[in-house]
């Protein structure tokens, strides 16, 4: 099955921008069907790494084409667990992900990987492989705040993350006591902004702030400055 790529921009926004941007998406966009009262809900990613730190390498360096694995959770809920991988191509971004069980999570952090081998889902199978022969292993869990809204013509979605924070390189990620430590300054927030073919002038208008540029920003990357 051939790759879909979409546009994917990001951006540094203060406490100021985030309220307007909200003010305004809150009146033309619809919010995930996933969110809470606040309109929010957690997430935590366990990313993986190679040993020589590959991964971290590429990103830092700006390769053009690269991709990165983690496991995902919300709201510290086991029961909606994904494995997501990454695609980079030329600043176009693509996803795949399969649904894993909190057993077999723990199965492969505990190092067996075995029963990846025989999964019927080609993304766990593919894992798997590149485990075995690039060493891909946890590395470490972050977590962050996401505000999520939707505008369907594009397929736009907007996103709001705060809070973002780091386990350092703890890989217990079902432990909902968990260390963490913010990553950077309490009141950073990126935006994102991820459509298909082309971003409707109406969402374009509404994230648009002064002096803001599109940024490379990496959670990863940001998280791994502290291990």
């Amino acid at each position: 099955m051939e790759m879909q790529f979409r546009h994917e921009l990001k951006y540094y926004i203060n406490t100021a921008d985030y309220l307007t941007i909200q003010s305004r998406l809150s009146k033309f966009a619809e919010k995930d069907r996933n969110v809470n009262e606040n309109g929010t809900y957690h997430v935590r990613s366990l990313y993986f790494e190679t040993p020589t730190d590959r991964i971290l390498s590429e990103k830092i360096n700006g390769v053009n084409n690269r991709e990165k694995f983690r496991i995902r959770m919300y709201n510290n809920d086991p029961s909606f667990i994904r494995l997501e991988k990454k695609t980079k191509v030329n600043g176009f971004a693509n996803k795949s992900d399969a649904s894993v069980t909190q057993a077999e999570c723990e199965k492969l952090l505990s190092g067996d990987t075995s029963w990846m081998k025989k999964s019927e889902n080609a993304l766990l199978v593919e894992l798997y492989a590149k485990m075995k022969y690039e060493q891909l292993r946890p590395k470490t869990v972050v977590d962050y705040v996401r505000e999520p809204f939707i505008y369907k013509p594009g397929n736009v979605r907007v996103t709001l993350d705060s809070q973002i924070k780091t386990g350092i390189n703890a890989k217990d990620m079902f432990n909902p006591d968990l260390p963490t430590i913010r990553t950077n300054g309490s009141n950073v927030i990126i935006m994102e902004v991820k459509y298909d073919n082309f971003l409707p002038a109406v969402i374009q208008t509404m994230v648009q702030v002064q002096n803001r540029k599109s940024t490379a920003f990496s959670k990863y990357a940001v998280a791994r400055m502290f291990g």
